[in-house]
Order: C-alpha cells, then sequence, then structure tokens
C-alpha cells in the first residue's frame, strides 16, 4: 500500500510504472481533477487542508478496507493539498488485482470512500470569491 499526500503535482503513470505486482492480471485507476464548475457557477481553483496525521491513517484504513472485501494486491492512494487550480490534477487511485472486476470495484470503492470519509476540507476559489463547500466535512470520523 502506497499513500501519498502532497502539495506538488504527479504523473499518474510514472506514480504507478515501478510497481511491479506479481500475480495481478488487472490494474485500474481513476485521475480526479478540479472542475470548472460547481453547482452551475465558474470555479478557479479549490484549496484542500487536512491534518496529516488523521488524513494518513484513514487513508490507510480506507485502503486496507477495499484491499480486503474486493481481493486487490496493491493500492496506491495519491492525493494533493493546498491551493489547486481548475484542470490540475486532485488525486489518484490506483489498484491491482488478479481479475478486471475486482479492480474496478475496488478502485470505486476507494474513490467513493475518499469522497465521504477521508477528513479533506475543500473552499471553492471563484470571481466572485471563496467558500467552504457545504457537506465537505468527513461524517464517519470519531
Amino acid at each position: 500500500m502506497i499513500i501519498r499526500l502532497q502539495r506538488e503535482d504527479f504523473d499518474p503513470e510514472r506514480a504507478v510504472q515501478a510497481i511491479d505486482v506479481k500475480g495481478s492480471g488487472a490494474r485500474v485507476s481513476f485521475v480526479g481533477i478540479v472542475r470548472d464548475t460547481a453547482a452551475g457557477a465558474p470555479i478557479t481553483a479549490l484549496e484542500i487542508e487536512h491534518y496529516p496525521e488523521m488524513t494518513q491513517a484513514e487513508l490507510a484504513r480506507i485502503a486496507t478496507h477495499a484491499q480486503d472485501q474486493h481481493h486487490l494486491h496493491e493500492v496506491v492512494i495519491i492525493h494533493r493539498y493546498g491551493y489547486i487550480e481548475r484542470g490540475e490534477r486532485i488525486m489518484m487511485v490506483a489498484v491491482w488485482s488478479a481479475h478486471r472486476a475486482e479492480a474496478f470495484m475496488g478502485c470505486q470503492a476507494i474513490v467513493d470512500a475518499l469522497k465521504t470519509r477521508a477528513p479533506f476540507w475543500k473552499k471553492e476559489i471563484s470571481p466572485q470569491g471563496s467558500a467552504w463547500v457545504a457537506g465537505a466535512m468527513p461524517h464517519d470520523l470519531g
């Protein structure tokens, strides 16, 4: 399991190309980017904040749960924080498994959990100003 929290951008293919997972027949990955609109209004960037130790621990729990549930051989999660402009990468999840169905389901489970359980706080920045995203507070912590 590899979990990286970082300010800087990343190259998704480079992040996984050196990983050799024996016995895997599938690799599925997802890359999230900053949209140019939110609720129909233009945004120019996101600002993402987090508590490093809390975030690292929760991402490890998310990855471990997905590995157990979907028989994943390996998981990579990269998530950025700080100021991220429209069109830039925010995060990446890559998983390896013996079969494609498990890989697809495992990747989706991790991405879904990142949206609801990971302790990231997001502020949308627009030409009109900025506002914290309602509901961006993780609800399953504690």
